[in-house]
């Protein structure tokens, strides 16, 4: 079997290991055949007879010694190589045929027991994950009866301060769906639908959905999405993703945003519509821009802010690959950034990479 000891990773199953593990069976053997030898020696028998008795001992037990090797050396080559392709530990007695040996017998069955604990365990986690995840769409759900009672109630409120209260209401409302999605992208289900869905109005729905925080910020719009394109995707994802994109771009110093959408690779099976968001904000550092699709990522604009959770674009990547959809960013400090999403036009595509 492999292994990782104080000399590196240990080698497979070999004849070599095999027969160091059993030096003293051999050292054994060595012994017995020494000593029928000396015996027959003593008694006067020919050197010839002697020599045939010791080399018919030898290979007995050469023999005896391969015969274990052989059967033994199938079994642990298949753990070997399943432990190797990291095969969970509930599975691995099922992709294993129990041993003929007793030391295998004793493995296989302490891996069989090991992997019905580990299903059971999971089991119980992913019932408990299940239930959690009930439990916080119920209260989100919950929620939004006051925070629409709250915004009906400062619909009639005007003045600086009613303009403030109703844009934090908006924020707390952004807060919780984004929980919302959050607690869905965690599940096994599909709460999605992909459908063909015109991606300008989307777009446009993203924009009214934000608009609030987009004026509070003072952000110009710049739409140059073709009314006809249509996408693949689920629409309120879609309208979600798009929307923190745009917010993003709003609370990183952006005065506009551009929305462009083109066709790329047409007549071929790569083809695809891809949507681009370019923004004039501050732009993220280099070192920062691979990570900022990690979970909980800030970088050094965030920290700088305070009021970032790295959130929003760790839940659009998630999304967009729960979409079979195409996330990319790039950005230059100080300049601005884009953001691009593609829309593969094969659907079977699409359906192959969220399988």
């Amino acid at each position: 079997m492999s292994g990782t000891g104080p000399g590196g990773p240990q080698r497979p199953f070999s004849a070599g290991a095999y027969l160091a593990d059993r030096a003293a069976a051999v050292a054994a053997g060595g012994v017995c055949v020494a000593g029928v030898a000396g015996m027959q020696a003593v008694f006067g028998v020919g050197a010839q007879a002697v020599f045939l008795t010791a080399a018919l001992v030898a290979a007995c037990g050469a023999c005896a010694l391969a015969a274990g090797y052989v059967r033994r050396a199938r079994f642990y080559r298949e753990l070997d190589a399943l432990v190797r392709q990291d095969v969970g530990a509930g599975d691995l007695a099922a992709l294993l045929e129990e041993p003929g040996f007793l030391e295998g017998r004793l493995a296989w069955r302490a891996i069989d027991a090991q992997g019905r604990l580990a299903a059971d365990e999971m089991g119980v986690y992913k019932r408990a994950m299940a239930e959690y995840r009930d439990y916080v769409e119920l209260w989100i759900h919950e929620i939004k009866t006051p925070i629409a009672a709250a915004n009906l109630m400062a619909a009639d409120l005007h003045g600086p301060v009613a303009a403030r209260l109703k844009g934090e209401l908006d924020r707390i409302e952004a807060q919780v769906e984004q929980a919302l999605y959050y607690a869905r992208s965690t599940s096994l289900a599909k709460d999605y639908a992909i459908r063909e869905t015109p991606l300008a109005a989307a777009v446009r729905a993203a924009c009214r959905k934000n608009a609030r925080y987009l004026i509070e910020c003072g952000v110009a719009l710049q739409m140059d999405v073709p009314e006809e394109a249509t996408v693949f995707a689920d629409e309120p994802w879609l309208v979600f993703v798009v929307g923190q994109v745009m917010v993003n771009a709003a609370k990183y110093g952006a005065k506009n945003v551009r929305f462009s959408a083109c066709e790329e690779g047409v007549g071929t099976v790569s083809s695809r519509t891809v949507l681009s968001v370019a923004d004039d904000g501050c732009g993220i550092p280099a070192a920062d821009v691979p990570r900022v699709f990690e979970r909980g990522f800030t970088g050094a604009n965030g920290r700088a802010r305070g009021s970032s959770t790295g959130m929003g674009l760790y839940l659009a990547a998630v999304m967009c690959e729960k979409m079979g959809l195409g996330l990319g960013i790039a950005s230059e400090e100080g300049t601005g950034t884009r953001v691009m999403l593609s829309f593969p036009h094969d659907r079977r595509r699409m359906d192959l990479q969220t399988a």
